[in-house]
């Protein structure tokens, strides 16, 4: 259990709409000025309910889905705030009865569900739930509220709650069988003890992802392509500026582009939507991988060495997945215009998308956590 917020002094407000307006106003840290016999009427959490369902209206108009809004309570929050903030975002996505079923899917994944009755406010039912006073129940409301009050806008990668949808995506899935192969590969590269072994299986899955995109163009050659959607990865810290490199790579040999906001810490993906299954699928097994060849290297434990072998190490995984896509993809030649033209539609709509990316580099400082991670990714022997 996280640790409760003991509130002592100050006059609470007097009427729901003056607490509501205190909430919307209030930073953390301002619940301390409510008395210790605080209490809740229906038309204060009435309030409260209110004016978290409009702050979270506002970020998820502003781009933010149910998994970026649990990824920066996971960051930014205390155990009680965050929990908060996900019932906050079900109540509010329970208003439409419009709702993307992959913004729909993301709000089942976090666990974000009505579980209260309607027939009193949500706030004092989840504050008894935690077993919290009104007092520590409104200090993790603020909380929460503080953390939606800063979230910029981000791109938008799936319509808000409350959109009118347009026509179903059609998605053409060619072999499911080839992508549950891929993920055994990439389950038993997790959990071997051999560098070798494992990076050879990340490139046999690498070649499988390939086959699947193939034949995929060989399904959709007589339909018109979906359009390029887009996908957001977060990253662990530290060293996410490394880690995204990662990813970047990945991306690129998988026919996709990508770019990383540091304020957050996650990678924005551009691609086909099974394009996009493979790219999260191989990053999240390689950045496993990546991280446990980091801390198993008994040559270096500063903070230089270990950002320095995750770079060499994504620019090394990097050139290996081009060879392997590569090698899938000269066996099917005629093939090649059609790639060409969907990488043309990601690029175009990357562009729609990020008309404003800088390119930065990342700092290297330690030439031996640069050999180290070199060496990590070119153990195996691919093609065998």
């Amino acid at each position: 259990m996280g640790k409760r917020k003991q509130v002592p002094v100050g006059p609470p407000p007097t009427t729901a709409e003056e607490f509501g307006e205190a909430l919307l106003a209030a930073a953390p840290g301002d619940a301390d000025r409510l008395a210790p016999g605080f209490a809740l009427p229906a038309e204060l959490a009435s309030a409260a309910d209110l004016a978290g369902r409009q702050l979270i209206g506002r970020a998820c108009r502003g781009g933010w889905l149910p998994e970026d809004l649990h990824q920066a309570a996971r960051r930014r929050l205390d155990e009680f705030a965050g929990s908060y903030l996900l019932d906050a975002l079900a109540a509010y996505a329970g208003q439409f009865t419009a709702v993307h079923p992959d913004w729909q899917a993301q709000l089942d994944a976090v666990s974000a569900g009505r579980w209260w009755t309607e027939t009193e406010p949500h706030l004092p039912q989840w504050a008894a739930k935690h077993i919290l006073t009104p007092s520590e129940a409104v200090a993790a409301v603020i909380e929460a509220f503080g953390l939606l009050k800063t979230l910029p806008p981000v791109t938008v990668v799936l319509p808000a709650p409350g959109t009118p949808l347009e026509r179903p995506v059609s998605h053409h899935a060619v072999d499911d069988k080839k992508l549950s192969r891929v993920r055994a590969l990439l389950a038993k590269a997790e959990s071997t003890s051999f560098p070798e072994e494992a990076e050879a299986l990340s490139a046999k899955a690498q070649e499988l992802m390939t086959r699947h995109a193939l034949d995929r163009v060989l399904v959709e050659a007589e339909a018109a392509p979906d359009r390029p959607a887009a996908r957001r990865i977060w990253l662990d810290t530290p060293y996410t500026d490394a880690k995204s490199l990662l990813v970047h790579v990945v991306a690129k040999a998988n026919r996709c582009r990508a770019v990383f906001d540091p304020r957050w810490d996650f990678v924005t993906v551009v691609g086909d939507e099974d394009d996009l299954d493979s790219v999260e699928l191989l990053t999240t097994s390689l950045l496993v991988q990546a991280t446990r060849a980091m801390i198993a290297d008994p040559a270096g434990r500063s903070r230089d060495f270990r950002k320095s072998f995750l770079v060499s190490y994504a620019t090394r995984i990097g050139e290996r997945l081009e060879k392997a896509a590569a090698a899938t993809i000269a066996q099917e030649p005629d093939l090649l215009p059609v790639l060409a033209s969907h990488e043309k539609q990601v690029a175009a709509t990357f562009t729609e998308l990020f008309p404003e990316v800088v390119n930065k580099s990342v700092t290297v400082r330690s030439h031996e956590g640069w050999g180290a991670g070199r060496e990590a990714a070119d153990r195996a022997r691919l093609g065998e």
